[in-house]
């Protein structure tokens, strides 16, 4: 067996690995166990948490809060119908929409006068009052109520008793039969009579099912009892409110006992299969309360008739000692009257949560597509590069699970498609990691006969064999030095400056590296990079132009931080020059480093040494120029003397990118420039040349401030240009050690 087909074999086996973990995760995502369940909740709380609703005081909404205070004024509860009467008539006066009582009214009322004549020893005695003996609190209760727009509360409850409670809502059923997959009660609390026949609408008040306890994330909005479908309290209230005769409940066409939605007086909110809805909380705001004991005073309150007056007007308890406090997913305890008043909100303002099998199924598909590409990129490329592409998948889903949720109001769980991806990633290296190991078991033993174990490791380490040697290809070149850098050692210490070069280097070299560069060496103050090698890099000269202008970017930052507190600014002077070099390692058998070598290495070091005689801090050989011509700024900067080398070399100053290259005041500044040129190669007048330079460097320091001193220093060394006989060119000579340099 050829190692090809053993490769392939083996790469064939791990993706069959990859499927079957992403298939095992499909059937764990069927059967949904607790624990995928709780997290799943869980993160949906988060988002929520993360960007609750926020309140609406406009709303038509608020809660009459028999609250500590109220019971400290008007005792304990229960209180006597008579007042709860009294504050139905306060309600109905300040004119409020419908009043839905979030308590129960199981029993008569112990305090009404009729109840007492049970006692035979105060039966003498109120009998003797005449009319006393026939008041009933309950009666006068459901006299106050039966010209109002009145909800009472009823709760589910496991045993029978003698009173059937008949819901008032009509339910039209649109679908096969949606009512059949309601939560079922099997009895609900029965109303003290005549409360139930005097009220407008009746509601259930539990915002659980029976069985359910914890965090209340869903609402039950309709119930299956034993005398027909009953609604929720917030349901039935905005029915009473609008004065809606019927509530749609909207099912499945092809399957029975599958609740889609429900719609009441134009309001459409859809719901889960058992007619629930998710609550799209808010945090609980004390604007929506009014104490009970406020709407029990005498006098009639304006500000108080402004917040009751066309509003829907839950009644119900805060008072911790009455067990009607619940945990949101927002990790509040609210009361339940609370809950209901959100639900009435939440369809109000049409900010339904939804959640459906179609959204369960994306996530399905978004668990196999992100173990797809787990597998397919870590068969391919390695663990490292499926970790990356991993990362940025699982970015995308949390992302769509984000968006889905802040837009669209859709619950779309992101946890499992990441779980289940983490664990297939995390199988996977490890099968990956067993079969490696293997391998390199493998070639060890057949290496193992011929090399010594150390160069076993070295190989191990680098991944391919170390030789000596080198190719010859297209390069580009950078040198930068520090300018000033020797008055600069002189003022620190030792110490201090080898600090404030691993930092000014560490700031440099990020910028080569952001580029695609190769940094060969740090060599003093200086640092060497190239382009296009070891990997081949298309565009290497703009690269490293590109690099040069980054560097200079970073100079500045880097001369304003603390590092150079106290310290006068560094400069740089950067040359940059393209040509062929070889490349590759050189050195002796023993040790050898990863350089390149060329002619094309000492013109980039010679660039950069004329930096200083030119007054500007990047310069680039022609070869960089013609590369890049018409994509970055660079102004031409005539011929230079390179020490060691007979031909002049043209040089361009490095101004900008190619936003600098395509802007207006680069254009104008061009222009100029070659007017300057033409009239340094015509032998124009000194003061004519002056003011040409004035112009440029009036324009350039807009675009560079660094063009002001280039241009600065061209009428001073007048007396150094010359014209090449030869090539009719500008030549900027400079004396040093009695000899033409680089100038």
């Amino acid at each position: 067996m050829t190692g090809k087909t053993k490769n392939k074999k083996s790469w064939r086996a791990f993706r069959l690995v990859g499927l079957a973990l992403i298939m095992v995760g499909c059937l764990v995502r069927a059967i949904d166990p607790y624990p995928i369940r709780t997290t799943r909740l869980v993160y949906f709380d988060i988002l929520q948490r993360l960007s609750p609703r926020s309140y609406d005081p406009a709303l038509p909404i608020r809660v009459v809060d028999i609250d500590e205070d109220s019971l400290g004024k008007w005792g304990q509860w229960p209180w006597p119908r008579t007042l709860l009467a009294e504050m139905v008539q306060r309600l109905g006066e300040y004119g409020a929409a419908a009043v839905a009582f979030d308590m129960l009214f199981v029993e008569p009322d112990r305090y009404s006068p009729s109840r007492l004549l049970n006692d035979p020893k105060l039966t003498k005695l109120l009998s003797a009052q005449g009319d006393a003996a026939q008041l009933d609190n309950d009666v006068l209760f459901g006299s106050a109520i039966v010209d109002l727009p009145v909800v009472m509360g009823v709760a589910a409850r496991l045993t029978e008793s003698d009173t059937q409670v008949v819901p008032k809502a009509g339910i039209v059923e649109i679908g096969e039969r949606p009512a059949e997959g309601l939560f079922s009660v099997p009895h609900w609390t029965p109303l003290a009579a005549p409360l139930g026949r005097d009220a407008a609408g009746i509601g259930g008040v539990n915002v659980t099912p029976l069985d359910g306890t914890g965090v209340v994330r869903r609402v039950p909005v309709l119930w299956r009892g034993p005398n027909g479908v009953m609604p929720g309290l917030g349901l039935e209230a905005l029915r009473v409110a609008t004065g809606e005769p019927v509530i749609f409940a909207e099912g499945a066409p092809d399957e029975a006992g599958i609740m889609l939605g429900v719609e009441l007086a134009g309001f459409l909110m859809p719901t889960t299969e058992n007619g629930e809805v998710w609550v799209r909380y808010r945090r609980d705001d004390p604007r929506l309360y009014v104490s009970a004991e406020d709407i029990l005073q005498v006098d009639d309150d304006p500000t108080l008739r402004s917040k009751i007056e066309g509003r829907i007007v839950l009644v119900g308890t805060s008072a911790a000692g009455l067990f009607d406090i619940h945990q949101t997913a927002l990790g509040e305890s609210v009361p339940g009257v609370s809950i209901h008043a959100q639900v009435i909100e939440q369809i109000l303002l049409g900010e339904n949560l939804t959640r459906s099998d179609v959204t369960a199924a994306l996530e399905l598909l978004a668990f196999i597509c992100l173990g797809v590409v787990v597998t397919v990129v870590m068969s391919k490329f390695g663990a490292v590069a499926s970790f990356l592409a991993g990362g940025i998948s699982a970015a995308v889903v949390l992302m769509t699970s984000w968006l889905a949720f802040q837009n669209q109001s859709v619950l779309f769980d992101a946890t499992f498609p990441l779980a289940g991806g983490i664990a297939n990633f995390g199988l996977l290296v490890g099968y990956l990691f067993i079969s490696t190991e293997r391998e390199k078991r493998v070639i060890r033993q057949m290496f193992g006969h011929y090399v010594a174990p150390e160069i076993l490791d070295e190989m191990d380490a680098s991944g391919h064999t170390l030789q000596l040697g080198g190719e010859t290809q297209p390069i580009t070149v950078m040198f930068s030095d520090i300018r000033g850098f020797t008055p600069l050692s002189e003022k620190i210490s030792a110490v201090d400056l080898v600090a404030l070069l691993n930092e000014l280097f560490s700031v440099i070299g990020d910028q080569i590296l952001h580029e695609r560069g190769t940094i060969d060496k740090f060599i003093g103050d200086a640092v060497m990079a190239f382009w296009n090698a070891p990997l081949p890099v298309e565009d290497h000269p703009r690269r490293a132009a590109q690099a040069a202008l980054l560097m200079r970017r970073a100079l500045v930052d880097f001369n304003a931080s603390e590092v150079m507190r106290g310290h006068p600014p560094i400069s740089l002077a950067t040359g940059c020059a393209t040509g062929q070099a070889c490349v590759g390692n050189i050195g002796s058998r023993r040790r050898f480093n990863y350089t390149v070598i060329g002619d094309v290495v000492n013109v980039a070091s010679r660039i950069e040494e004329n930096c200083r005689h030119v007054e500007y801090d990047i310069l680039v050989s022609k070869s960089v120029f013609e590369a890049t011509e018409n994509e970055l700024a660079m102004l031409e900067a005539g011929l230079v003397f390179l020490k060691g080398k007979t031909d002049l070399e043209p040089v361009y100053v490095l101004v900008g990118d190619k936003s600098v290259e395509q802007s207006a005041e680069y254009k104008k500044l061009d222009i100029a420039h070659q007017g300057l040129l033409t009239a340094i190669r015509a032998r124009q007048p000194q003061s004519e040349i002056e003011t040409l330079c004035r112009q440029c460097a009036a324009l350039g320091e807009r675009i560079e401030p660094g063009l002001r001193a280039f241009y600065g220093a061209l009428p001073g060394r007048t007396a150094d240009f010359r014209i090449d006989v030869v090539s009719g060119e500008v030549v900027f000579s400079h004396k040093e050690n009695g000899q033409n340099a680089s100038g």
